[in-house]
């Protein structure tokens, strides 16, 4: 062959090897490639926190009868070996999203993957956010009080394949015509609720039973999502309900943490017998819109505290 034929050939067999940029850089250094939410979390184990491990209080302050009450009648302390570990969820919840590791934006592309069924990768800034519930072009403005940890909890959700199909539906729900609602905003509010929780030491009995933390926690997440979808579909909630359902939604999951993850096993049990869901049928009844700009979401952050022994922030 001449020259200019084997410069063609060497020229077409390197178009394989050229990623597109997705965004103002690649999302990734392995383009296309789905994470896990264990390698997520080793992440996490072996890269340095220091400096947001210094930001967290790991229980709350109470102070005069309140420490008394608790002392008495509040749920028993965290064994001392599992505090470590509770900690690293609280150091997460830090962190913020970074769209320059690699690491953030493969989390990013795999939750959107996985609830929108795409194959391919999106960029990292981009209105196709607001289709899944964010409230910006930018998922990082809304992790206030929840950190990369609200996106673990997603990423968690949509990787296991039985919460894959309680995620889907919940995400269909989100989308309904009348009761529709930022999707990945109301994953945050219940990753704050989850925190919150897990600080007051309303997690702390399932984990020493357990002998285990970010397992506890992740099911409590998801658990009480499960709630929220189940009553906002049977109760035909819409998005001005959403403060209000989210208060009694924290009340419960505080005050009944072992009752709300039954729910979520006799949930899981079903999904692996192919039963109905537990949000009120197998598709949520109705046409699917996509999310409107105009919808006033009222989240946890939103409120006022509903206690002098807690605060809604880490």
């Amino acid at each position: 062959m001449n020259t200019e034929v084997l410069r063609a050939q060497e020229e077409w067999e390197a178009v394989d090897s050229i990623q597109p940029e997705t965004g103002s850089r690649a999302s990734s250094d392995q383009p296309g490639q789905l994470i896990s939410f264990s390698e997520a979390l080793q992440h996490f184990q072996t890269v340095d926190l220091s400096s947001f491990k210094k930001r967290i209080q790991p229980t709350i302050r109470r102070t005069g009868l309140a420490a008394l009450r608790h002392c008495l009648f509040g749920p028993p302390k965290l064994h001392q070996g599992l505090r470590e570990e509770r900690d690293l969820v609280l150091t997460i919840a830090q962190c913020g999203l970074d769209s320059q590791d690699p690491m953030h934006g493969r989390v990013l592309q795999t939750i959107y993957k996985k609830l929108t069924g795409s194959k391919f990768d999106c960029a990292l800034h981009g209105d196709h956010w607001e289709d899944l519930g964010f409230q910006g072009t930018n998922p990082a403005t809304d992790l206030r009080g929840a950190g990369f940890l609200a996106l673990l909890h997603l990423l968690y959700l949509v990787m296991d394949s039985k919460t894959l199909l309680m995620a889907q539906e919940i995400f269909r729900l989100s989308r309904h015509h009348i009761q529709q609602f930022p999707f990945c905003l109301m994953s945050v509010n219940i990753t704050r609720i989850t925190i919150q929780a897990l600080r007051e030491e309303c997690l702390s009995r399932e984990c020493n039973r357990q002998q285990k933390v970010i397992p506890v926690v992740n099911s409590f997440y998801a658990a009480a999502f499960l709630r929220l979808a189940h009553v906002w579909r049977t109760q035909h909630k819409t998005i001005s309900d959403s403060g209000f359902v989210l208060r009694d939604l924290e009340v419960l999951a505080k005050k009944s943490p072992r009752r709300l993850l039954k729910t979520l096993e006799t949930y899981l049990a079903g999904v692996s017998k192919g039963q109905a869901s537990l949000l009120g049928a197998r598709k949520c009844a109705g046409p699917q819109a996509p999310p409107s700009k105009d919808l006033t979401f009222t989240g946890v952050c939103d409120l006022p505290p509903h206690s002098s022994e807690g605060t809604w922030l880490i």
